[in-house]
């Protein structure tokens, strides 16, 4: 392979059947793409499109030149992103997985001021709430939300502690006698997150005594904000980290159910492949997210781990 762009650009035209498509695509004028595959034509001594004024198409000499290929030029680019990677702080490719909820509160602003001082790495971001197989889904990074990790196959950072509160509409006391203590509370009345549909335990403390709650089964869900609609419409309590119940508190559509009593936190995370030392570009992103949460105070979370 004497020079990879024209494979390319052929490779592009057989993804589209179009030379147009194709040249928007890679930003080129369509004459350009039309002589680079002439060229190409010509150094194989082969056809490899069929042109009409409708369509274009793969010959079979085309259909035998893609398949070899494309697989070529997919190894060649992930070997250079690699080399990128490793070399580089501030470019390259970063792909990372967050929660829904934290996502769409935390990430937008963090990502708006990164790319700004990082306009060479690009963003690969997927939001859910399982806890996703980071080796296996081929991620860099991944941000949690969750109890001490327990899994020894991966590195985990710890960022912050993420306070939680067990909060109601205060419509729900017009149905339910107000708790005074966590032996009070009634489980059909406590919602439950769960990615795997069972009952959540919570854990209160005060004092040094401890009481531990099996919520209820009538409402699992595995998103935060899902739980806290269902709350501040007077379903039942929910335990969910004060980022996403703080606003309601502050404006009394939910109220804190048994305040004198606290709740074992959650732990941000930042969790990682089992890397012997983190690539530049993911150590930037890294440094960059703690610098950010130590200036968002809004998000309430608390004790740096």
């Amino acid at each position: 392979m004497q020079d990879i762009k024209p494979i390319r650009v052929f490779l592009k035209v057989a993804e589209l059947s179009s030379f147009a498509a194709a040249a928007r695509s890679l930003n080129m004028t369509p004459a350009s793409v039309t002589r680079i595959v002439a060229r190409l034509e010509q150094d194989l001594g082969q056809q490899l499109l069929v042109r009409t004024t409708r369509q274009v198409a793969l010959t079979s000499a085309g259909a035998m030149v893609a398949a070899r290929f494309r697989p070529v030029v997919n190894d060649f680019d992930q070997v250079a992103e690699e080399i990128t990677r490793a070399v580089w702080p501030d470019r390259g490719r970063l792909s990372l997985n967050a929660p829904l909820s934290l996502g769409l509160r935390l990430l937008p602003t963090l990502f708006d001021r990164f790319r700004l001082a990082y306009p060479n790495i690009s963003l690969d971001v997927q939001l859910t709430d399982e806890l996703v197989d980071i080796v296996e889904e081929n991620c860099d990074l991944a941000i949690r939300v969750s109890g001490p990790p327990s899994d020894k196959s991966t590195i985990w950072r710890k960022i912050c502690e993420v306070p939680r509160h067990a909060v109601a509409a205060p419509s729900l006391f017009a149905r339910m006698q107000r708790p005074e203590t966590p032996y009070d509370l009634d489980p059909s009345f406590c919602m439950s997150y769960s990615a795997i549909g069972k009952a959540e335990v919570w854990e209160f403390r005060k004092e040094g005594a401890k009481r531990n709650l099996s919520a209820g089964s009538s409402i699992i869900s595995n998103n935060g904000d899902f739980l806290y609609s269902l709350a501040r419409l007077g379903n039942g309590i929910a335990v969910l980290p004060d980022f996403i119940v703080k606003d309601g508190i502050a404006t009394g559509e939910v109220e804190v159910v048994l305040s004198d009593w606290s709740i074992t936190p959650l732990w941000l995370t930042l969790y990682y492949p089992p890397y012997e030392v983190l690539p530049p570009v993911v150590a930037t992103f890294t440094d960059f997210f703690e610098a950010h949460l130590r200036e968002v105070a809004a998000l309430n979370f608390s004790n740096q781990g």
